[in-house]
Order: structure tokens, then C-alpha cells, then sequence
């Protein structure tokens, strides 16, 4: 047994709205067990004020993060790599875990559209937490 956390990176290509939920939630659900990272091989300007009302809604406030560019010492640094609708703008880098979460993309989506997003983001962080922490 190593005393070592696993990391986990997600990626977007605004790290806007889908990566930052899922880090909201990684960090919120498993504390310190885990170190939370997120970026985008494109980022925005500031997050997606939806993600974070919708965010809210559950207790987890990501409004002070920001959007931050995809680099080479994240992916290294991370055990686990998901990409999020990245299609071939994030690189693949050899002796990853990788996972591609295929969700919509709330860019420009109110809240209520968000919501969906969210909880399917939620169910797939559990079953992570599961699979990292659970052995």
C-alpha cells in the first residue's frame, strides 16, 4: 500500500463547464483522497455561470476557479486523464488511464439544461471514486 493520493485530471476545451463540475465534485466527495486538477486545450475566459448555479444548487461553489490551459506537466502529474468532448484538440500522452465522458456540452445552456449534465457528471464521479478508492 503507497501513501500516495491518485490524481485525476479533467479536461474540456473550455474548462468551463463540464471538467470544472467534475472537479467541483471530485473535491467536494472525496476530500483530501484524491488531487483534483482541471484545464482546457482552449480555455474561456471565466466559467460558465450556469455550471455554477448549477453547482450551487448541490453545495459546491466552483465560481472562484479559472479556466486554465491544457499542459504537458498536468497530464504527467495526473494518474487518471478524462477528457470531456475534446475530440482531437487534447493530446494523448502513452501510460495514462484515459476515459472520454461523452456528455453535452453546457456552453451557452441555461440552468435548467445544465442540471442533466450535472447529475450525470455526479453519477459518473461516484462510480470514479468507487473504482479509485474503493479497492
Amino acid at each position: 500500500m503507497t501513501d500516495t493520493k491518485p490524481s485525476v485530471l479533467f479536461v474540456c476545451v473550455h474548462n468551463a463547464g463540464r471538467s470544472q463540475m467534475a472537479a467541483g465534485y471530485l473535491r467536494h466527495l472525496a476530500g483530501d483522497r484524491v488531487e483534483v486538477r482541471s484545464a482546457g486545450s482552449m480555455p474561456a475566459d471565466q466559467i460558465n455561470p450556469a455550471a455554477v448555479a448549477a453547482m450551487l444548487e448541490e453545495g459546491i461553489d466552483i465560481a472562484a476557479e479559472q479556466p486554465k490551459v491544457l499542459t504537458d506537466e498536468a497530464v504527467e502529474a495526473s494518474d487518471v486523464v478524462i477528457t470531456m468532448g475534446c475530440g482531437d484538440t487534447c493530446r494523448f500522452y502513452p501510460g495514462k488511464r484515459y476515459e472520454d465522458w461523452v456528455l453535452e456540452d453546457p456552453a451557452g445552456q441555461g440552468v435548467d439544461a445544465v442540471r442533466p449534465i450535472r447529475d450525470e457528471i455526479k453519477a459518473r464521479i461516484e462510480a470514479l471514486l468507487t473504482d479509485l478508492l474503493g479497492q
